[in-house]
Protein backbone atom coordinates (compact mmCIF):
# COMPACT_ATOMS: atom_id res chain seq x y z
CA UNK A 1 0.00 0.00 0.00
CA UNK A 2 1.64 3.46 -1.28
CA UNK A 3 1.41 6.88 1.01
CA UNK A 4 -1.52 9.09 0.55
CA UNK A 5 -1.15 12.59 1.42
CA UNK A 6 -4.13 15.19 0.63
CA UNK A 7 -3.62 19.26 1.33
CA UNK A 8 -6.06 21.35 1.75
CA UNK A 9 -6.15 25.35 1.97
CA UNK A 10 -7.39 28.70 0.85
CA UNK A 11 -6.51 29.91 -2.32
CA UNK A 12 -2.64 30.87 -2.76
CA UNK A 13 -2.15 29.29 0.47
CA UNK A 14 1.06 27.30 -0.63
CA UNK A 15 -0.67 24.11 -1.24
CA UNK A 16 1.08 23.37 -4.63
CA UNK A 17 4.19 24.65 -3.54
CA UNK A 18 4.05 21.95 -0.23
CA UNK A 19 2.81 19.24 -2.58
CA UNK A 20 5.75 19.21 -5.04
CA UNK A 21 8.10 19.95 -2.42
CA UNK A 22 6.09 16.45 -0.78
CA UNK A 23 6.99 14.87 -4.16
CA UNK A 24 10.16 15.64 -4.71
CA UNK A 25 11.27 13.87 -1.86
CA UNK A 26 10.02 10.52 -3.44
CA UNK A 27 12.37 11.33 -6.27
CA UNK A 28 11.81 11.55 -9.40
CA UNK A 29 10.29 10.58 -11.94
CA UNK A 30 7.32 12.12 -10.93
CA UNK A 31 3.94 12.52 -12.49
CA UNK A 32 1.71 15.67 -12.03
CA UNK A 33 -2.01 14.90 -12.94
CA UNK A 34 -3.76 18.41 -13.64
CA UNK A 35 -7.27 18.77 -13.88
CA UNK A 36 -7.47 21.59 -15.12
CA UNK A 37 -8.49 23.03 -18.77
CA UNK A 38 -7.33 26.29 -19.70
CA UNK A 39 -10.10 28.35 -21.04
CA UNK A 40 -8.22 32.15 -21.42
CA UNK A 41 -5.12 33.38 -22.08
CA UNK A 42 -4.43 34.19 -18.16
CA UNK A 43 -4.89 30.29 -17.54
CA UNK A 44 -2.66 29.01 -20.10
CA UNK A 45 -0.17 31.55 -18.44
CA UNK A 46 -0.70 30.11 -15.13
CA UNK A 47 -0.21 26.32 -16.43
CA UNK A 48 2.97 27.77 -18.41
CA UNK A 49 4.54 29.48 -15.17
CA UNK A 50 3.71 26.48 -13.01
CA UNK A 51 5.63 23.65 -15.64
CA UNK A 52 8.54 25.92 -15.82
CA UNK A 53 8.41 25.91 -11.92
CA UNK A 54 8.61 21.93 -11.33
CA UNK A 55 11.11 21.27 -14.22
CA UNK A 56 12.12 18.35 -16.56
CA UNK A 57 11.59 15.45 -13.11
CA UNK A 58 7.91 15.63 -13.41
CA UNK A 59 5.84 14.21 -16.55
CA UNK A 60 2.31 15.92 -17.16
CA UNK A 61 -0.76 13.87 -17.30
CA UNK A 62 -3.79 16.12 -18.43
CA UNK A 63 -6.80 14.87 -17.23
CA UNK A 64 -9.93 16.85 -16.17
CA UNK A 65 -12.58 13.92 -15.48
CA UNK A 66 -11.50 10.64 -15.28
CA UNK A 67 -9.15 10.57 -12.10
CA UNK A 68 -9.05 7.54 -10.84
CA UNK A 69 -8.80 5.27 -14.06
CA UNK A 70 -5.54 7.68 -14.89
CA UNK A 71 -3.94 6.68 -11.33
CA UNK A 72 -4.60 3.07 -12.01
CA UNK A 73 -3.44 3.40 -15.48
CA UNK A 74 -0.43 5.20 -14.30
CA UNK A 75 0.67 3.48 -10.66
CA UNK A 76 3.93 1.87 -10.31
CA UNK A 77 4.89 3.93 -13.09
CA UNK A 78 6.55 6.74 -11.06
CA UNK A 79 8.17 7.41 -7.65
CA UNK A 80 5.36 9.93 -6.43
CA UNK A 81 2.14 11.04 -8.39
CA UNK A 82 0.49 14.27 -7.30
CA UNK A 83 -2.86 15.41 -8.29
CA UNK A 84 -3.62 19.03 -8.35
CA UNK A 85 -6.38 19.85 -7.82
CA UNK A 86 -9.32 18.12 -6.82
CA UNK A 87 -12.03 21.30 -6.81
CA UNK A 88 -11.22 21.87 -10.48
CA UNK A 89 -11.60 17.81 -11.02
CA UNK A 90 -15.13 17.81 -9.06
CA UNK A 91 -16.01 21.34 -11.10
CA UNK A 92 -15.21 19.52 -14.29
CA UNK A 93 -17.47 16.13 -12.78
CA UNK A 94 -20.26 18.74 -12.19
CA UNK A 95 -20.28 20.49 -15.02
CA UNK A 96 -20.37 16.76 -16.91
CA UNK A 97 -22.82 15.00 -15.10
CA UNK A 98 -25.52 18.22 -13.09
CA UNK A 99 -26.08 15.78 -10.57
CA UNK A 100 -24.03 16.06 -7.12
CA UNK A 101 -24.59 12.08 -5.96
CA UNK A 102 -22.69 11.30 -9.37
CA UNK A 103 -20.29 13.25 -8.65
CA UNK A 104 -19.53 12.28 -4.98
CA UNK A 105 -19.93 8.57 -6.55
CA UNK A 106 -16.79 9.03 -8.11
CA UNK A 107 -14.78 10.69 -5.30
CA UNK A 108 -15.84 7.54 -3.57
CA UNK A 109 -14.50 5.24 -6.50
CA UNK A 110 -11.36 7.32 -6.74
CA UNK A 111 -10.67 7.15 -2.62
CA UNK A 112 -11.76 3.17 -2.55
CA UNK A 113 -8.33 2.59 -5.27
CA UNK A 114 -6.07 4.01 -2.82
CA UNK A 115 -5.29 1.01 -0.63
CA UNK A 116 -4.77 -1.05 -3.95
CA UNK A 117 -1.88 1.71 -4.90
CA UNK A 118 1.57 0.92 -5.65
CA UNK A 119 2.94 4.65 -5.86
CA UNK A 120 2.44 7.67 -3.30
CA UNK A 121 -0.13 9.66 -3.92
CA UNK A 122 -0.66 13.12 -3.20
CA UNK A 123 -3.52 15.63 -3.71
CA UNK A 124 -4.44 18.82 -3.70
CA UNK A 125 -8.29 20.57 -2.76
CA UNK A 126 -9.38 23.69 -2.61
CA UNK A 127 -11.04 24.86 1.19
CA UNK A 128 -14.07 26.79 -0.46
CA UNK A 129 -16.75 26.71 2.31
CA UNK A 130 -15.12 29.02 5.09
CA UNK A 131 -16.64 32.16 3.60
CA UNK A 132 -19.99 33.19 3.20
CA UNK A 133 -23.13 31.49 2.13
CA UNK A 134 -23.35 31.64 -2.03
CA UNK A 135 -26.07 33.55 -3.53
CA UNK A 136 -26.99 30.91 -5.64
CA UNK A 137 -27.90 27.41 -6.27
CA UNK A 138 -25.11 26.21 -8.33
CA UNK A 139 -22.07 27.77 -6.15
CA UNK A 140 -23.78 26.57 -3.26
CA UNK A 141 -24.44 22.99 -4.24
CA UNK A 142 -20.66 23.17 -5.22
CA UNK A 143 -19.61 24.06 -1.92
CA UNK A 144 -21.03 21.35 -0.68
CA UNK A 145 -20.16 18.95 -2.95
CA UNK A 146 -16.25 20.05 -2.41
CA UNK A 147 -16.70 20.43 1.69
CA UNK A 148 -18.02 16.81 1.23
CA UNK A 149 -15.69 15.25 -1.06
CA UNK A 150 -12.52 17.05 0.90
CA UNK A 151 -13.89 14.96 3.82
CA UNK A 152 -13.99 11.59 2.36
CA UNK A 153 -10.39 11.97 0.98
CA UNK A 154 -9.05 13.50 4.21
CA UNK A 155 -10.57 10.30 6.06
CA UNK A 156 -9.02 7.90 2.77
CA UNK A 157 -5.57 9.67 3.34
CA UNK A 158 -2.56 8.75 5.33
CA UNK A 159 -1.68 12.54 6.25
CA UNK A 160 -3.74 15.77 5.75
CA UNK A 161 -2.68 18.88 5.77
CA UNK A 162 -4.37 22.37 5.55
CA UNK A 163 -2.31 25.32 4.63
CA UNK A 164 -2.98 28.76 5.93
CA UNK A 165 -0.53 31.96 4.63
CA UNK A 166 2.40 29.49 3.67
CA UNK A 167 2.23 27.48 6.35
CA UNK A 168 1.60 23.96 6.39
CA UNK A 169 -0.59 22.85 9.54
CA UNK A 170 -0.69 18.29 9.75
CA UNK A 171 -3.95 17.42 11.20
CA UNK A 172 -3.42 13.69 10.47
CA UNK A 173 -0.82 11.29 10.24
Amino acid sequence: MSQIIFITGGARSGKSRLAEELAESFGAPLAYIATCEPGDAEMEERIARHRTRRGPEWQTIEEPCNLAETVKQHDGLFNGMLVDCITLWLTNLLIGYDDRQKVLDDVALFSALFPTLKTPLILVSSEVGMGIVPENSLARTFRDIAGEANELLAKAADEVYVMFSGLPLKLKG
